[in-house]
């Protein structure tokens, strides 16, 4: 079933474990997502916590869209708009659909490597600046429900502000995700 935009006008406390397992596509190439981060607007380690820039306008945006943009000016990095200035970052997803294509575009065939990392994921997706402000239930991008599966709950992970928080969700056993997760809870 396709998720609609209203799937993220919540807080994004409910829907990052929820994200876990569903399936997203940007022009039919994608997958699993098997790990996600939130990042509320309270949150000192949030683009938006400082209020809004040109480069966060997104997040204060409608929900249901896709922000966009660079990591250390370097890696893009796609991020799902929630309630305003909230958002959740999707971390990884298990290649499913369009392989030789993320194949081709990441310069690997190791499925492990296509899409594990946010700027890896980006690149496998061919996500870049001109995808950010898309809403995410109109074409590219494709959403679908999640399939039933086991999450685990951990620490951010790449952040200095705020890393204690356990907002990291992902699916436990998942070869695809970025890296361990500590598990503090299951799900």
């Amino acid at each position: 079933m396709k998720r609609r935009g209203s799937f993220c006008a919540r807080s994004v406390h409910d829907v990052a474990p929820e994200l876990v397992g569903a399936t997203g596509l940007v022009d039919g190439v994608g997958g699993k997502i098997v790990e996600v981060e939130a990042y509320h607007h309270e949150d000192p380690a949030a683009h938006s916590f400082g209020g809004r820039t040109q480069r966060n306008a997104t997040m204060f945006g409608p929900p249901g869209h896709a922000y966009v943009y660079r990591s250390y000016g370097v890696l893009w990095c796609v991020n799902f708009v929630c309630e305003e200035g909230s958002a959740v970052l999707i971390r990884a997803l298990e290649p499913t659909h369009g392989l030789e294509v993320m194949a081709q575009r990441r310069g690997t065939t190791e499925p492990r490597l296509l899409a594990a990392g946010p700027g890896r994921l980006a690149q496998a997706l061919g996500l870049t600046g001109e995808h950010d402000g898309l809403p995410l239930d109109r074409p590219p991008f494709e959403l679908y429900a999640a399939e039933d599966v086991a999450i685990v709950v951990g620490l951010r992970v790449g952040i200095t502000k705020a890393a204690e928080l356990p907002w990291r969700y992902g699916e436990a056993g998942s070869k695809s995700r970025t890296s361990r997760i500590r598990p503090l809870r299951r799900s």
